[in-house]
């Protein structure tokens, strides 16, 4: 076995200051949002009461703004949103943190959020990426996810399906919701909200 270290962090509230789902179409999308937001606060509501599957109305929601839009209009909208913000939305002590692993090649964020968006940041940090994943059909966004939402026990499905966790004595993770809880257990050095 190698003495290998994994790492595995939470992007949203963890290596951020805030949920960058609804800041990216916010930013993205300033003359629509507000609109689209308040016809859909009373399934939030629902999903906050597990009345509604939360993977389904983000799905719906991101489809509002996304939805027929090419991977390349996508990727520029992403990207310009990680040039405006990346110095605002970056806590210090995880771009800090991450930097000082530069030799670890083991480094994954681990997100509910759309590779659409988190990729600029995950390249930026020097982190691989596993996420919910957009769909795109002949270059074109279908408003739909090609995988479940990456989130709690989902989390734990996609790094098994993708990392050989045999390899690696230690496991380092980072998450600062319930969220985040499967994966923090799956760990041999958990840390709850280590950035804040």
């Amino acid at each position: 076995m190698e003495e290998n270290r994994l790492y595995l962090f939470d992007f949203d509230g963890t290596i951020t200051t805030k949920d960058t789902l609804f800041d990216f179409l916010q930013v993205s999308f300033p003359y629509s949002y507000k609109n689209v937001f308040i016809k859909f606060i009373p399934l939030f509501i629902l999903v906050r009461f597990k009345l509604l599957n939360a993977g389904k109305i983000k799905q719906q929601f991101i489809s509002q703004f996304l939805k027929g839009k090419t991977y390349i209009e996508i990727e520029e909208l992403a990207q310009q949103y990680f040039e405006l913000r990346k110095n605002d939305l970056i806590r210090p002590k995880a771009w800090r943190y991450i930097k000082d692993l530069s030799n670890e090649a083991n480094k994954y964020i681990v997100t509910a959020s759309l590779d659409i968006w988190v990729k600029p940041f995950a390249k930026y940090l020097g982190l691989r990426l596993i996420s919910t994943k957009a769909e795109f059909i002949e270059g074109i966004f279908t408003g739909k996810f090609v995988t479940p939402n990456c989130n709690c026990q989902q989390k734990v499905v996609r790094i098994v399906g993708e990392i050989q966790l045999a390899r690696f004595l230690k496991i380092y993770a980072f998450g600062d919701s319930k969220g985040d809880k499967y994966m923090l257990e799956l760990a041999t050095n958990p840390h709850f909200r280590y950035f804040e």
